[in-house]
């Protein structure tokens, strides 16, 4: 960047001269030349600058601090928005209006005491223009503020909650590892029906846990993950989140479409705002609102590489309006801050609060550590005579996800799981190379002997031959007298007709129905149907 000296050549006399006035000085040099060296000299001294940020308004030093902390520069686009902008003039309009003397900015209380500078630098884009510090001064102002170098500040953005917003508490959970096992199970089988009725969140984030692989399950990831402790399987999921470059946020903000082949960076973007909410008291309720209003006055273009807001293309699904400019910042930018917020308490990092029940979120806590809830209890598996079985979401998920492969699902019940042994569901698995002796074995295991007698009888049986019976709903024809049946089994409709089940009732073939009934009408017979309602 320009040193001090090389940021004021393009000015006048007279500009030194404010500057120098702003700084408490007086030069006595009368040409520009000379001037400038005498007004850098004065400038480029430890105590000189320590007086005159002391002095400076709070907004200016918030500013400036922004700058030292962006390693002295900023887009100007996105200095000015928050800072204001300088008016340009003139050296006759400015000898005759003294804008140093009435600032209509922040920008401008910089400007004239040679604080800022406007130039011209390479960027990603080409050319930008840039807001910055003098190179020179640059040092002195961050040995000054010890800032360590331009890192930022640990002072924690926004206030603490009100007893509003954190009135109604959402506590941290462990569910999210109980509809993990539900979705790998539901992928294991096929079954997308179940699978489709989980957000995109939770397979992205199985995806990022490498237990998903395209669109099947990872075997070794997903026996590690099933047979962890539920505090350990957390800790996985949720270090896989952090780490991510992969996962996401933004294109999985409920209520918007993200379109086109532009390129964001959520790994970067996750790691900077966990950092500031890390930075929040522990032991305090904070509020939702307050933090997201401080990142956008603090850090607006956080997610935004050079403060752009036009190149991504990011659609609300409701009424297909595109998102761009600073004015959808809380749509888009906000709400990304509110996910990654709601995503800390899915993985036991955080609990959320709420004005009330069904109210979105607008306090968070963070928690130095969770203890998943009943990690410990893993409950007990009820099997009944009729092939139900119950097993409550704190039991072995490993032993849940396998028992998923042996049954139909039917709806959870509470924090219960209920599953039903059927034929079909043992033909399936044997499908999947599975014997229902193995279905045995694990419930006599886990219920310690007590699976009914009827239970076993019947699943050492199948194996032995398979279904012995079967439920069939079946079309029925029926005559008043034999002949009348051996009519119709020699003409046309005997080719629609089943099994003879009695002198004058037959089986009709599925979907055969109406052929029969036009057939009986050529033979002179008129056939009323009936159906079960």
């Amino acid at each position: 960047m320009p040193n001090l000296e090389q940021a004021l050549q393009k000015t006048d006399i007279e500009h030194l001269r404010i500057v120098a006035e702003l700084w408490g000085l007086e030069l006595e040099s009368s040409d520009f030349d000379s001037a400038l060296e005498e007004l850098c000299a004065s400038l480029l001294d430890l105590e000189a600058v320590a007086e005159t940020l002391d002095i400076l308004p709070a907004e200016a030093k918030t500013a400036l601090a922004a700058l030292v902390e962006a390693d002295g520069k900023i887009e100007w686009t996105i200095f000015a928005r928050k800072y204001g902008d300088i008016r340009e003039m003139g050296a006759g309009k400015r000898d005759r209006e003294r804008p140093h003397l009435n600032p209509v900015s922040t920008s401008e209380v910089l400007y004239y005491r040679a604080l800022l500078a406007k130039a011209f630098f390479d960027a990603e884009k080409g050319a930008q223009e840039f807001a910055y510090i003098p190179e020179d001064l640059l040092e002195i102002i961050e040995h000054e503020t010890d800032r360590d170098n331009g890192a930022k500040s640990s002072e924690p953005l926004g206030r603490p909650a009100t007893p509003v917003e954190k009135a109604f508490e959402i506590p941290a959970s462990d569910r999210i590892l109980d509809d993990a096992t539900t979705l790998l199970a539901a992928l294991r089988i096929g079954d997308n029906d179940r699978r489709s009725r989980f957000k995109r969140d939770l397979q992205s984030l199985l995806e990022t846990a490498d237990l998903i692989k395209d669109n099947g399950l990872h075997p070794e990831a997903v026996k590690k993950f099933l047979e962890a402790s539920r505090r350990d399987a957390l800790d996985m999921l949720y270090h896989a989140w952090l780490n991510s470059t992969d996962y996401d946020e933004l294109r999985l903000l409920p209520g918007i479409v993200c379109e086109g082949e532009w390129k964001n960076q959520p790994q970067v973007t996750r790691e900077f705002l966990v950092n500031l909410i890390n930075d929040i008291p522990p032991g305090k309720w904070w509020s939702v609102p307050a933090f997201v209003k401080a990142v956008k006055e603090k850090y607006p273009d956080f997610q935004r590489p050079a403060g752009d807001y036009d190149s991504w293309f990011i659609k609300r699904e409701s009424d297909g309006t595109y998102l761009r400019g600073f004015a959808y910042w809380d749509a888009v930018d906000g709400a990304l801050i509110k996910y990654v917020i709601q995503m800390l308490q899915w993985l036991g990092r955080a609990n959320l609060a709420s004005p009330e029940d069904g109210k979105e979120p607008t306090a968070f806590f963070l928690l130095s550590s969770f203890d998943p809830a009943q990690g410990e209890d893993k409950g007990k598996m009820i099997v009944a005579s009729n092939g139900k079985i119950s097993i409550p979401r704190t039991f072995s998920r490993a032993v849940r996800y396998q028992l998923a492969r042996f049954c139909e699902w039917d709806e959870p019940r509470g924090d219960d799981y209920l599953y039903r042994v059927t034929a079909e569901s043992l033909k399936r698995a044997a499908e999947q190379g599975l014997k229902a002796e193995q279905l045995l074995a694990m419930l006599v295991k886990h219920t310690n002997g007590t699976v009914p007698p009827a239970l076993v009888k019947g699943l050492k049986r199948w194996d032995a031959r398979g279904a012995e019976a079967r439920v069939e709903s079946l079309l029925l024809l029926r005559v008043n007298r034999p002949e009348i049946m051996e009519e119709i089994r020699k003409s046309k409709a005997g080719k629609f007709l089943g099994e003879l089940l009695s002198p004058t009732a037959v089986i009709v073939k599925g979907g055969a129905i109406q052929k029969v009934l036009a057939e009986l009408a050529e033979l002179g017979v008129l056939a009323e149907a009936t159906s079960d309602k």
